[in-house]
């Protein structure tokens, strides 16, 4: 059909709709309007920003984020409220080492679950839908986290007590594993092409938030709740309190998902597959999802050498911070990566995604590697020079975590894109996770700072080569990706 519209009296032009098919066969509606000299095509009817369509946008973009949010929130709550309270499950006069075992299985439960919940609830996500994927996991985590604030302890049912809180926090895990799953797809495939390194900063600047939040409603229940053995008020109840905190806000989540959240266009209108996991890790959507998988190994590697090795080894062991200090730095360190994240998300929107992964790949393994070096032989540094020292190193080595989350969702096709980045942004963590082994071994033949510098090294170039083994992603079509 064509239209004829005049522009003035002595020109016209013809408004021509089009139709084109991408490479799954789906078709597309476009228009061209063709004056006297040339014609130019306007744009895709289904990225006209229609009021509805804006609303619907805005409405997905506000529920990844919480669920964000709370994924993280909940995750934090064993290793910032918990692991003090975790004599209240313990019997009198456990050894150090039988109380460390139980310890990490109580965080190692929910790991291992992580990669199942995305595997379940990303095949999920891909046959019958993100939103309806993200309310069952948002509920099911939701609940879990609520029983965990009524386990009893030790003094009540003996062992049977850290039984229940391991066995709860294993089915916490796959469910955490589902809950960014479908949300943050779902996001993504709303949003315009030439906006999705924003809204991928913004999305996982949710993470540092949710630890910030959580740090600081700890601070508050030590404050009023004194923790003093198994028999105190913290032990006994006082770290229930943030359990059931997130179980609320989950069922928040929960409820704005059903009332708001809209089911993603682009999925509705795409093929489904009957197993999507098994199309997964076959063919082309193999072969990128193994691409990936390198490329966010390298980074989880570095990742949890932020998170994880620098509180403890370095600045509670090396420097020997106090708790005060110690709290006060990551505070800082992670505002900074809220505003880095999204920062990481714009550059990498300019310059390609793939670009700015081998370019931070580098700077990790060179600049990240020499600071971590500088800060485990800092012993006589003032605290505002660890501080500074410790928020240009966190930046820098977590860079990359600001633009994954939409270069993952494009390397894969609608039809297998919420198992694909729900695995590979969960599986990819099972091998770095052992990184305290890898440090261990390597600080058998090298200095303890050399062995650090070596595994930042060693995960900044895993990044960056698997990035470059992939394409650039920032102006691929959601319907003919793969």
């Amino acid at each position: 059909m064509t239209l004829i519209v005049r522009l003035s009296d002595n020109h016209a032009a013809w408004l021509k709709f089009v139709r084109t098919t991408s490479r799954d066969g789906a078709t597309r509606w476009g228009f061209e309007m063709t004056g006297s000299e040339r014609a130019v095509r306007v744009g895709y009817l289904d990225e006209v920003e229609t009021p509805e369509r804006a609303g619907k946008r805005r409405s997905a973009i506000r529920g990844a984020f919480f669920a964000e949010f709370v994924d993280m929130f909940d995750i934090y709550l064993p290793t910032v409220i918990l692991t003090p309270a975790l004599i209240y499950f313990q019997p009198e006069g456990m050894s150090a080492g039988l109380s460390a075992i139980l310890t990490s299985l109580v965080f190692a439960t929910t790991l291992i679950g992580r990669p199942i919940g995305a595997a379940i609830f990303g095949g999920l996500a891909d046959r019958v839908g993100r939103r309806q994927a993200t309310i069952t996991s948002v509920g099911g985590f939701g609940v879990i986290t609520l029983l965990i604030a009524f386990v009893p302890g030790y003094a009540t049912i003996g062992i049977a007590s850290y039984v229940i809180l391991i066995l709860l926090r294993f089915l916490d895990g796959i469910c955490l594993g589902g809950g960014y799953t479908g949300a943050l797809p779902l996001a993504m495939e709303y949003s315009p092409k030439n906006k999705r390194g924003l809204l991928g900063g913004v999305l996982l600047a949710a993470f540092p938030l949710a630890y910030i939040v959580i740090n600081l409603v700890g601070m508050a229940c030590f404050a009023l709740f004194p923790l003093a053995g198994p028999d105190s008020a913290y032990a006994v109840w006082g770290w229930r309190v943030p359990f059931v905190i997130g179980a609320l806000l989950a069922g928040l989540l929960v409820l704005y998902y059903v009332r708001s959240v809209s089911e993603s266009e682009i999925w509705e209108a795409s093929e489904k597959k009957a197993a999507p996991l098994k199309d997964l890790f076959r063919g082309q959507s193999g072969r990128s999802f193994l691409q990936v998988f390198t490329m966010m190994t390298g980074f989880w590697l570095t990742q949890n050498m932020v998170t994880l090795f620098l509180p403890t080894a370095v600045l509670h062991t090396t420097l020997e911070l106090s708790s005060t200090q110690l709290t006060t730095t990551l505070l800082i360190a992670y505002a900074c990566l809220v505003v880095s994240y999204i920062g990481s998300g714009v550059i990498a929107q300019r310059i390609g995604r793939r670009t700015f992964f081998m370019i931070f790949g580098g700077l990790i393994a060179v600049v990240g590697s020499t600071l971590m070096a500088v800060l485990m032989n800092g012993a006589g540094l003032s605290f505002g020079t660890i501080v500074l020292l410790v928020c240009v190193f966190s930046v820098i080595v977590t860079a990359p975590w600001g633009v994954v989350l939409p270069y993952i969702n494009e390397r894969f096709h609608t039809d297998v894109r919420a198992s694909a980045f729900g695995l590979g942004f969960s599986a990819s963590v099972i091998i770095p996770s052992f990184y305290a082994f890898f440090y261990a071994g390597l600080n058998l033949v090298v200095p303890a700072a050399i062995a650090a510098g070596l595994l930042l090294a060693i995960g900044g170039i895993l990044g960056a080569a698997g990035a470059a083994a992939g394409p650039e992603t920032k102006d691929v079509d959601f319907t003919s990706v793969g």
